[in-house]
């Protein structure tokens, strides 16, 4: 039985977005809905209106019950969780714990997030440890292929693996929770960037057993821009720093005080993280993703066929959710993102790997099929 949802032009009405623009780049920075940013607004009205008494005294027990509510979410425990700004922040909070020493090294794949390689890279060049790329063969196969790539890289002196839940520039799905038990068995740590994937698949911390997960809450979770969280298994807190010392060092401080009492800021963004998860609830966000994705799948169909170019991963077997891409058979895709923008009011990135050239298309509930026929309009225009 097919549950009936919002058209994507009636989801749009929510959405502050231009109305002019083919918005196709949600995974970038994400969009927040009228509702939870009037949300998000109130709260930073209801600071200003005494600041003194709302940080004083009303601030911890607030952030307290936005944390609980996204670790149901979740399915985390609370005090697992702390808010941070960013997922490169939680990259940078368990990479800068880490008492790296010459010669260990860390594991990642050649498809990880640019801010983070050269955190890692930064880090590891400045106490003589090693940031090992793994590449990952293309187009992909299996996944079982992927993990035996990644974990070809394992040596002796593996202190941990690092690796995206959702690659940003090639978008696709890791298989996270069996790269997490088979770095266990190993006795190696687990770090997951899960930057893309809150809202944009089902994220169940337990069953994926990191011993690190971080994700932001302003892309796919549609929370104001800076919601973010920092997930720690219990066995591994103790060591876990943070990126500022302030008040959350107290006598007796924990993982969740150290990386949240980091002075003044505003906490407003965390607290208007329950609106998202209630908007989304509300709207039947499971069948509008499941909606967006069949989409995409007729898009990237449509568009491999028009090119005759071959698709960097199948259609099936859960290898992408809202955000795909599609090969282009061009030599190079410098400045199409400024054309696409000036010349259609398309906006939609352009990405590359291992010489092959992409587009990057999120469908996010508000993208209508005309706002793809634009794109393929343009694209068919521009290539040929």
């Amino acid at each position: 039985m097919t549950i009936e949802i919002e058209s994507p032009e009636q989801l749009r009405e929510y959405f502050l977005l231009n109305p002019d623009v083919a918005f196709l780049n949600h995974g970038s920075f994400g969009a927040c809905p009228k509702p939870v940013f009037e949300n998000y607004q109130a709260w930073q009205r209801e600071i200003e209106s005494e600041p003194v008494r709302f940080i004083g005294n009303r601030q911890g027990d607030l952030l307290t019950n936005a944390r609980q509510r996204l670790a149901g979410y979740l399915n985390a425990d609370d005090s697992d969780i702390a808010f941070i700004t960013n997922a490169t922040s939680g990259v940078n909070v368990v990479a800068r714990s880490m008492k790296l020493q010459p010669g260990d090294e860390i594991l990642g794949t050649d498809l990880e997030y640019g801010a983070c390689d050269y955190t890692w890279q930064h880090l590891c060049d400045r106490f003589g440890a090693t940031y090992v790329k793994q590449p990952i063969p293309m187009p992909l196969a299996s996944k079982e292929a992927v993990i035996d790539a990644l974990f070809a890289g394992v040596t002796a002196n593996t202190k941990a693996i690092y690796i995206s839940h959702i690659t940003s520039g090639t978008s696709f799905i890791m298989p996270v929770a069996e790269i997490c038990q088979r770095a266990r068995e190993l006795g190696i740590l687990s770090v997951v960037d899960g930057a893309h994937a809150p809202g944009q698949v089902p994220i169940d911390l337990a069953a994926i057993d990191a011993d690190f997960y971080t994700g932001n809450l302003h892309k796919w979770l549609c929370a104001p821009k800076g919601a973010a969280f920092l997930y720690a298994r219990k066995d591994q807190q103790d060591w876990v720093e943070s990126l500022t010392i302030s008040w959350g060092w107290h006598p007796g401080h924990s993982f969740v005080s150290r990386n949240q009492q980091q002075g003044t800021q505003d906490v407003s963004r965390y607290l208007a993280v329950p609106a998202a998860i209630d908007f989304q609830e509300q709207h039947n966000w499971p069948e509008v993703r499941a909606s967006c994705h069949r989409r995409l799948r007729r898009f990237r169909e449509q568009l491999h066929a028009r090119f005759g170019t071959t698709p960097l991963y199948p259609e099936d077997g859960g290898w992408y959710a809202q955000m795909g891409l599609i090969t282009l058979p061009v030599d190079d895709v410098s400045g199409l993102n400024q054309r696409l923008y000036d010349d259609y009011a398309i906006e939609v990135p352009f990405t590359s790997h291992a010489g092959w050239n992409f587009v990057r298309v999120s469908v996010q509930g508000y993208v209508s099929d005309n706002d793809l026929d634009r794109l393929a309009t343009a694209l068919t225009e521009i290539i040929g």
